[in-house]
């Protein structure tokens, strides 16, 4: 019995297919609940819960795995993580008013000096990630002020001092690993 040419495409097709979304339900399976796929993100939410109130600063369980910056949105707070796993610095931070989703992202872009969506003068600005058209990321105030929290609309830098600030811009570059976890 022969077969077609179109029949043989037609079923390395569909085996292909097949193929691919066994390899894609496995490796969804394995996925760390909260390092999973980034979404469109999430207004900040008004009750926050922070996992360790006896250790704040313990880099948490589950924040993946190498050189990364892992970002709290719960717990306001930032970790450097050296290729080590080891914690070179950590920090709390004052987010804005746009929350991006728990997983893993890149450092798009950064700029030495900009002037913030909220109008105020920031500098070492590390970005990695958008939500619905808000740019997010971490940046230090010139002054050192933190954002006022009665300023309306949408709102993505997370506010850090200007020495975290530095250590952050001399650490993240383009394309560094940013861990978002609840």
């Amino acid at each position: 019995m022969a077969i077609s040419s179109s029949g043989l495409v037609t079923g390395l097709t569909a085996a292909a297919l097949v193929t691919v979304g066994v390899l894609a339900y496995q490796a969804s399976a394995n996925v760390p609940a909260d390092l999973g796929p980034a979404s469109s993100g999430t207004v900040a939410a008004a009750s926050k819960a922070p996992r360790d109130k006896a250790h704040p600063s313990a880099l948490p369980e589950g924040s993946g795995k190498g050189e990364r910056v892992v970002y709290s949105v719960d717990d306001d707070r930032v970790w450097l993580v050296g290729d080590d796993g080891k914690v070179r610095r950590t920090f709390e931070v004052t987010p804005g008013s746009v929350d991006p989703a728990p997983g893993v992202y890149a450092v798009t872009s950064r700029s030495n000096a900009i002037t913030g969506s909220d109008g105020v003068p920031v500098e070492h600005v590390v970005r990695f990630a958008d939500v619905a058209g808000v740019a997010v990321g971490f940046s230090a105030a010139v002054d050192d002020t933190e954002p006022d929290p009665s300023r309306t609309g949408a709102t993505g830098g997370i506010r850090e001092s200007r020495a975290d600030g530095d250590a952050m811009w001399r650490f993240a570059t383009i394309g560094h690993k940013v861990v978002v976890i609840r």
